[in-house]
């Protein structure tokens, strides 16, 4: 029944709001990095940070990894947080050296669990990040989870608010065909939904699920 509900949620949705083309950037790395500043921030503040760092021309592990953390948390400021997300972004890099040379095209040839197990040991890295960098910079399915995710599916009366990451995450997983395209474009529909109608305040009016 789960299953089936999910499924017709994505079509609505998808028909609604059509591709969302998520996630902007020009490169793996850059995406990772996004994922890893997006934390308790919005993406416009993101874009910022990496528009910085691209402008000087530091946008690479490489230079992340020999940068101090000082000028580093300089660059990304606009992000907020930007000491501790300093710190978080050399902690990936120093990660990315150590297991896979600094290249994000080795980290893809990985086993999906094992890239998993080594992000979620990263301090600064939890699982809403890890497999963000694990679906949109490496393209490969895992289900993101995210606030707007469990504020739809509670609301629907599909899971309880109160529900793990992993019953979440374990939810799609067991009910839709391992797609990454899917997952990708499902998650990004949510956060879709949850700024236009599911907010913390809802405008049920005119949701493409509302009813359901």
């Amino acid at each position: 029944m789960k299953d089936r509900k999910l499924q017709k949620i994505y079509g609505k949705l998808f028909a609604a709001f059509g591709p969302q083309h998520w996630w902007p950037g020009e490169t793996a790395f850059e995406v990772a990095v996004g994922a890893i500043l997006t934390q308790n921030t919005n993406w416009g503040n993101v874009e910022k940070a990496i528009g910085n760092l691209k402008r000087e021309g530091l946008l690479s592990a490489e230079h992340l990894l020999r940068m101090p953390v000082r000028q580093l948390a300089g660059l990304i400021r606009p992000a907020g947080y930007f000491n501790i997300k300093s710190k978080r972004l050399k902690n990936f890099v120093g990660f990315l050296a150590a297991h896979y040379g600094g290249s994000m095209r080795k980290m893809k040839g990985e086993d999906q669990a094992v890239i998993r197990k080594r992000l979620l040991a990263v301090n600064g890295i939890g699982p809403e990040t890890a497999d963000s960098i694990i679906l949109y910079a490496l393209e490969k399915p895992v289900f993101v989870v995210d606030a707007y995710t469990k504020r739809v599916l509670s609301r629907h009366n599909i899971m309880r608010h109160d529900s793990s990451y992993e019953d979440f995450q374990g939810l799609f997983h067991h009910s839709l065909e391992k797609n990454a395209v899917m997952y990708n474009e499902f998650h990004a529909l949510f956060v879709r939904l949850a700024k236009a109608h599911c907010r913390t305040k809802p405008l049920c009016g005119g949701c493409p699920i509302e009813g359901m």
